[in-house]
């Protein structure tokens, strides 16, 4: 067993987003992406997994396959592998999501940045 606390994986930087990894187990992933006001997560896809993404704290914007879907706080997103997936904090606050890949496609998905 092991525990641990959001809090010590929200982290920000005024020069990009942050992604700080809480646990990698076998294939499975799960991480916090931070962002400031105006920051994104650049359009990509997960081939091979769900993704599930839940909003911590904050709002923001995500555009799955082209479409866009405003989130706050504990709204709750899961996307196949295959739709390709962008996020940007339009918001005035500090955002912070909480992710959850169940199948790492490559080790480059559990990279701290």
């Amino acid at each position: 067993m092991r525990q641990v606390n959001l809090k010590d994986y929200i982290e920000y930087n005024n020069e990009r987003f942050t992604k700080r990894v809480i646990f990698k187990e076998g294939e499975s992933t799960v991480f916090m992406l931070n962002f400031l006001p105006t920051q994104s997560l650049p359009e990509h896809n997960h081939p091979g997994t769900n993704v599930y993404l839940l909003v911590v704290n904050g709002e923001g914007t995500f555009t799955i396959n082209g479409e866009n879907t405003k989130v706050k706080k504990n709204d709750v997103i899961l996307c196949n592998g295959e739709e390709s997936l962008a996020f940007v904090n339009d918001g005035q606050y500090k955002t912070s999501l909480y992710v959850m890949l169940n199948k790492v496609p490559n080790e480059h998905y559990v990279e701290n940045i």
